[in-house]
């Protein structure tokens, strides 16, 4: 049964690979600068060199570029009116076969539906968001949505406000290649709404000409739910902050962050938490790059009836053979997850594979392991194009 099983993914493969499309990107940015999608990504979306990663920083805008006919010269200049509104899509679509568990084929897709749109409205102003009109078969609605004031007061200073990953100034979830999600970002022990995930409030930053950056979160604590009846977002009067400090050195960067707040616990408790830990980035020319994560966290009651400690990280490995011009790449992912409340510990170790057919359009496949809990794997073929 399981050769069968296994047989009849291989020869759906083929089929998967022309009828499955899954993108990470915006290339939007690329059409209105009319360049190759090569100068932020590297080998490809969504995972950005360091010229991406400033473009971003910069409020999605080429400080040396003009782009052509941009806004509306509609004779006011206090008003910046776009030519066209910027849209991407993604659309993911996969074959999976469960090792270990119900040993079945699956077709998931649509997996995800997902419309994407960002961009400057002025010189200081940006914009960024993404509609998950379909997640796992339901409509997710909003995930990542903010706008960016650029160069604050000519201080250097980036301000953002609106909803993102906390985790973002760590490692952004939203451009790994893998599948399989950095899960100790999301390990929410008991009752705790509190996490590294989704999250709605501001994100201070600035970088300094010795390589220092600084990033300054201040959130509401309780992840990206919908408001009260009063049209409060908030679960209770708490706010939670989070400091991250990084030092890059040439191809080596270390920082370190600290997350502090308190949460009403259903039932009146007050959990209060901290978390803190380093992280490490080894980049080799684009051909090597290694990202290590390790995060301490303790609460001291998620509606429990005691305190609980969490602990875990990741290791990640990307080898790209030509660096920026490589048609294919490999990517290895470690999870390691282990708290004291059991429910949410979790191991698991994934290897994907990608061959980039074009710029934009790549073949992947990918298989993950999960030791802890019901031990079992899984593997999952598709393509992913940006549009």
């Amino acid at each position: 049964m399981r050769r069968n099983n296994l047989i009849t993914v291989i020869l759906l493969t083929t089929l998967v690979v022309f009828s499955s499309l899954d993108v990470f990107s915006i290339p939007a940015f690329a059409r209105k600068y009319q360049i190759s999608c090569q100068v932020c990504h590297s080998p490809v979306f969504p995972q950005l060199k360091q010229f991406g990663d400033e473009f971003a920083g910069n409020g999605f805008r080429m400080t040396e570029y003009e782009a052509p006919r941009y806004f509306v010269p509609a004779g006011d200049e206090k008003l910046s009116l776009l030519r066209e509104l910027p849209l991407a899509i993604r659309l993911d679509g996969f074959a999976t076969f469960n090792f270990g568990k119900n040993e079945a084929v699956d077709f998931a897709s649509p997996f995800v539906l997902k419309v994407l749109s960002g961009g400057e409205l002025s010189e200081k102003l940006s914009y960024y968001f993404y509609f998950l009109f379909n997640e796992r078969g339901e409509v997710a609605g909003i995930e990542d949505a903010f706008l960016m004031y650029h160069d604050l007061l000519g201080s250097g200073i980036n301000l953002f406000l609106g909803q993102f990953q906390a985790s973002d100034p760590l490692f952004k979830g939203e451009l790994r290649f893998t599948l399989e999600p950095y899960r100790i970002y999301e390990a929410t022990p008991g009752g705790a709404f509190a996490n590294l995930k989704y999250d709605k409030g501001i994100i201070i930053d600035k970088g300094f000409s010795s390589g220092t950056d600084v990033v300054l979160e201040v959130l509401n604590g309780n992840g990206i739910g919908s408001s009260n009846d009063e049209w409060v977002f908030d679960r209770d009067k708490y706010k939670n902050v989070m400091l991250r400090i990084r030092q890059g050195a040439g191809p080596v960067s270390l920082g370190v962050f600290g997350y502090l707040g308190k949460e009403n616990i259903p039932g009146g408790d007050v959990n209060s938490i901290w978390m803190a830990g380093p992280d490490l980035v080894i980049n080799l020319n684009e051909k090597l790059v290694l990202n290590i994560q390790y995060v301490v966290r303790r609460d001291s009651d998620p509606g429990l009836g005691r305190d609980i400690m969490t602990q875990g990280g990741f290791g990640e490995v990307i080898f790209s053979p030509k660096g920026d011009m490589s048609n294919w790449y490999l990517t290895g992912l470690l999870n390691y997850v282990n708290s004291d409340d059991d429910i949410i510990d979790y191991n698991s170790a994934t290897l994907h594979a990608g061959y980039i057919l074009r710029r934009n359009v790549r073949l992947v496949s990918e298989y993950t392991y999960q030791f802890s809990g019901d031990k079992s794997g899984r593997f999952n073929v598709g393509v992913v194009s940006a549009f």
